[in-house]
């Protein structure tokens, strides 16, 4: 596990997808934000079906962002004289983070990112944040992680600069196989060293 008060000040969004282990999320963001780390979630769709918005407003103390698209998108003022128009709110919270954890990350985030697909506020704030500073964290079945087009995307992501901590092997919702989201302290530490 990381150092205490390590991850005190820093900026990181958690991106939660749609797999059974986004319920594990929770306790990442719980852990992150007693450290004094500054949480913002956000959620696809597929997400939210597992877990509610409202588990990590109140675990991270700050609104979760579930839709490029809402009647609630906000704008981030203008960050001084030169800018001058407001930044969207993926732009201005890409600007300022430390770290980008998508934890669980399904095979289709996956796919989206490899394939330059922006269609909804992670895979949107994915694009806006520099490959060196996303960290992917998979959750799936053996047979989806094993799939060559899911290990093509992978190895494509590692070569343009994405970070990947390996799922684990041991009990999955369908069997027993790799595909398990790793655990928290293998995330917390792997995080740790990125921030």
């Amino acid at each position: 596990m990381a150092a205490k008060n390590q991850f005190k000040g820093k900026e990181v969004a958690i991106g939660v997808t749609g797999s059974i282990a986004a319920y594990k999320t929770a306790e990442i963001v719980s852990y992150l934000s007693q450290q004094g780390a500054n949480v913002t979630v956000v959620m696809t769709a597929g997400a939210t079906k597992f877990v509610t918005p409202l588990t990590f407003q109140t675990l991270s103390h700050h609104k979760v962002i579930t839709d490029l698209f809402s009647a609630d998108y906000e704008f981030d003022p203008p960050r001084n004289n030169r800018d001058s128009a407001a930044a969207p709110q993926h732009i201005a919270l890409a600007e300022k983070l430390d770290a980008l954890l998508i934890a669980p990350a399904s095979g289709n985030i996956i796919g989206k990112i490899a394939s330059g697909i922006a269609d909804d506020a992670l895979s949107t704030l994915v694009m806006s944040v520099k490959a060196s500073r996303v960290i992917i964290a998979p959750a799936m079945n053996e047979r989806m992680y094993l799939n060559p087009i899911v290990q093509d995307n992978i190895k494509r992501l590692k070569k343009q600069g994405y970070h990947f901590i390996e799922p684990a092997k041991g009990h999955l919702v369908c069997g027993s196989g790799i595909g398990r989201l790793a655990d928290l302290d293998t995330i917390i530490t792997y995080l740790s060293k990125k921030v």
